[in-house]
């Protein structure tokens, strides 16, 4: 797959979800509130945030375990409708900043009429690529990510960027979705299994390599649990799509959903020296 497809694909799917309160990189018929429960939100978070910022779209809670003190700045990479940076904003106070950065017209049209429901005066989106910040050299405390830089053909770019952009003693605290084997060819060369975050993730070991290579320091693994995703139900909606992209029989499907143990999401802090 070109990289501008994959890029095409990708958004085109993220517009579509911006556009309706669903799951992408989760199973479907979960809500997102239920889903946002198993990752470790507490219900204070899930109804603290401005009504249709929580779409179940993360593998995990970066906000929770980035540590995030009043007055720092916050960056979150494919900040969607904006929970994550609702909750972080909380955190900062009226001191602090939270920028949340989306390459999604749809999506962050969404996120800012959410900022504004919920009065949120230290809360700034911004259209952009994650492989190319909009944000300026060592100027932000803290980097969150959840469930967005798998998506990315690019993955070392982003992690060099998102080094570039924290200042000193900065720290990096990302959620993704990574494998323990590799998956077949047939979902590795889906456009849709791309879009729904599993073709795009790369080894684990690799992954944590790429951080390091970019430069951070103290690169470790905070928690990691299978894959929400895991399932051998050919009738959910993100399953179903993914089967139909492939164009495959059912028995190859039963065979091909088997491989989806080999996937799991984890949360991985760095910090920049």
């Amino acid at each position: 797959m070109k990289e501008h497809e994959i890029r095409k694909a990708v958004r085109g799917n993220y517009a579509k979800l911006a556009e309706k309160q669903s799951c992408c990189c989760s199973p479907t018929e979960v809500c997102a509130q239920e889903l946002s429960k198993r990752l470790g939100y507490s219900e204070k978070d899930t109804k603290g945030v401005p009504e249709g910022s929580n779409l179940g779209l993360g593998c995990g809670n970066p906000v929770a375990q980035a540590s995030i003190k009043r007055g720092e700045y916050i960056l979150d990479l494919g900040s969607g409708a904006g929970f994550d940076c609702f909750l972080a904003a909380k955190k900062v106070g009226s001191k602090g900043k939270v920028i949340g950065v989306d390459m999604t017209p749809e999506m962050l049209e969404r996120a800012r009429e959410n900022a504004k429901k919920g009065n949120y005066t230290n809360v700034e989106f911004r259209l952009g690529e994650i492989e190319n910040l909009p944000v300026a050299d060592c100027t932000v405390d803290v980097v969150i990510s959840n469930c967005v830089i798998n998506l990315s053909p690019d993955k070392q770019r982003i992690f060099r960027e998102a080094y570039r952009v924290l200042k000193p003693r900065g720290r990096l605290m990302v959620s993704d979705i990574v494998l323990l084997e590799r998956l077949p060819d047939l979902v590795m060369d889906s456009l849709q299994a791309y879009a729904s975050c599993l073709a795009g993730a790369i080894l684990k070991d690799e992954y944590l390599a790429i951080i390091k290579k970019a430069g951070f320091q103290a690169v470790s693994i905070v928690s990691e649990a299978p894959y929400p995703m895991a399932s051998t139900d050919l009738d959910d909606p993100t399953i179903a799509s993914i089967l139909q992209d492939l164009k495959i029989s059912k028995e190859q499907a039963l065979d091909m959903m088997k491989t989806l143990v080999r996937v799991e999401s984890i949360a991985v802090n760095g910090h920049k020296p």
